[in-house]
């Protein structure tokens, strides 16, 4: 595939992901509004946090991994018959794996709280329980529309799968507002909207699914647990799950750390770590999403000259994504947290326990992204032990560094430890792929010397910004246009739109001058189809 073809397609994802992480930010700030950084708040985040780890694995890990480079392979075989029979058996076999998780999750609820959460104290350790019952089928339906989404992305369909976040944020804001009167917390209402947003997700796909002749039932469970293709679905997911045991561990782990640095530590991690997926899952996520099926196509073919080209422009886009919006964030970390968050029950030292803790995860920002497009050049080829390796490596460093810095730096420390792993995880990846043969070295220093001059020309354009962020916010700081809460659009947003626009523009200009190549080939495609326009 070429960088124009790449674009265009991440382009068409990033465009619904731009609109569900914007939503998705919206959704944090309903939270934040309705919970802060309160003893309830950690019970949610504790409880909505345990069915999300199993839909690492069921959804993420196993789609990407093996069951995205497996139906490709039946795909290119032609055999509409033998197709339908994978898919049959697959989707037979993953419903019931789902569900009698569900079931046996919400059984073992108490136990999982008791695990994640033990110094949650007595009422809110109950309050954690009944919200991990309740929110537990969630990772049933988005389950099932991982797979579905794994059908359409193999045949080139993004569009419907970035855009049910979309949906799935909209229930979570909705049922907020609405049902919260009407339960004994908000949280709860909340979590009714978790579930029925991922059901959303689900039933949103069908139709598309449909509309490309995807035909499939449900097969006899014999079949279903018999069938080559799931059988080969497995042995490829089976060194993942090693990799999401540890995985597993590790959060088990460092939220205990956590919780045990004191209230809100738990909550503000979150909303810390959400602000980095909010860069994350606008651009990277989707580039990454569009670049495997391409990846595989190529390692298939054994055309390891377009793998390479594909996969440095995808490390080298990341790059010149993910490095500024480092840079913009640690000198905007404050403002980001306050414009953002800061409502309802979010109060100072929720801001302040927030900010800290994104002072130390943004700086991981750019090895979490490479692991993200470094990922699929190995999922490509069908091998899931070596990331799985990297992220075993990876989880060890974790938990040990958050030991070790969670006394003296609390909230903060678990953040720097998870930068600290996110850049093991990276080199490990990266040393393991050239070492393979089939990813040219030369490609990779090319990369990181590309790397280091962005870094370069990000920390020249913050230096406007960061002698002018002060003034720039109190000449906006006494004007009183709004009542209450509506005058922060004068006192804080207009400020930080104004100090974006200084960091962006001196970016862009010092992009253009050194004449980047990424912003170059975009620069004269979007200059072309206006004048095509024209």
């Amino acid at each position: 595939m070429s960088r124009k073809n790449i674009l265009r397609s991440s382009s068409t994802l990033v465009f619904f992901t731009f609109t569900s992480r914007i939503l998705g930010l919206f959704r944090e700030i309903v939270k934040a509004a309705f919970l802060g950084t309160t003893a309830l708040s950690d019970a949610f985040t504790i409880a909505f946090l345990i069915p999300n780890l199993l839909r690492r694995l069921f959804a993420e890990g196993t789609i990407s991994a093996a069951f995205i480079p497996t139906f490709k392979g039946y795909l290119n075989k032609g055999s509409k018959e033998e197709t339908a029979q994978f898919l049959s058996a697959i989707f037979t076999f993953g419903v019931t794996v789902f569900f009698g998780t569900v079931l046996t999750g919400m059984i073992f609820s108490g136990v999982l709280v008791d695990i994640f959460g033990p110094d949650l104290g007595g009422d809110i350790s109950k309050e954690a329980v009944f919200l991990t019952r309740i929110m537990f089928p969630y990772l049933a339906f988005i389950s099932i529309a991982a797979l579905i989404q794994g059908i359409l992305n193999s045949f080139g369909v993004f569009g419907p799968s970035g855009f049910t976040p979309v949906l799935f944020n909209l229930s979570f804001i909705t049922f907020a507002f609405v049902l919260s009167p009407y339960t004994a917390n908000p949280a709860r209402a909340i979590a009714i909207g978790v579930v029925t947003g991922g059901m959303i997700q689900a039933l949103f796909q069908v139709p598309f699914m449909i509309k490309k002749g995807v035909k499939f039932s449900f097969s006899g469970f014999k079949t279903a647990f018999t069938h080559p293709g799931v059988r080969k679905v497995l042995r490829l997911v089976a060194p993942t799950m090693l990799g999401m045991g540890a995985y597993q561990i590790n959060i088990i782990v460092t939220t205990r750390i956590a919780n045990m640095a004191g209230t809100g530590i738990v909550s503000s991690l979150q909303f810390s770590n959400r602000l980095e997926e909010l860069i994350l899952g606008v651009f990277i996520i989707s580039l990454s999403t569009v670049i495997l099926p391409e990846l595989s196509a190529d390692a298939k073919k054994e055309n390891w000259e377009s793998f390479n080209k594909n996969l440095i422009f995808g490390i080298k886009l990341t790059a010149m994504v993910s490095i500024p919006a480092t840079i913009f964030t640690l000198i905007m970390r404050y403002e980001i947290v306050t414009l953002l968050f800061k409502f309802g029950k979010f109060d100072d030292e929720s801001v302040r326990l927030t900010a800290y803790a994104l002072l130390f995860h943004i700086c991981g920002l750019f090895f979490i992204a490479i692991s993200r497009i470094l990922f699929p050049a190995f999922f490509a080829q069908e091998d899931t032990v070596t990331p799985t390796v990297a992220g075993v490596i990876s989880v060890i460093v974790n938990i040990v560094v958050a030991i070790l810095l969670v006394e003296s730096m609390k909230g903060g420390g678990v953040a720097l430890a998870s930068t600290i792993s996110a850049a093991v995880s990276a080199f490990v990846l990266i040393a393991m792929l050239t070492k393979s043969g089939k990813v040219k070295k030369e490609g990779i220093k090319d990369s990181a010397v590309y790397s280091l001059k962005l870094l370069l020309i990000a920390f020249l354009s913050i230096l406007p910004l960061y002698f002018l962020k002060d003034t720039i916010y109190d000449v906006f700081k006494e004007i009183m246009i709004f009542p209450g809460h509506f005058n922060r659009i004068v006192t804080e947003l207009i400020p930080f739109i104004v100090s974006t626009f200084i960091f962006g523009s001196c970016l862009t200009a010092l992009l253009i001058a050194v004449k980047d190549e990424n912003t170059v080939y975009i620069f004269n495609k979007v200059a072309g189809r206006l004048k095509w326009k024209k």
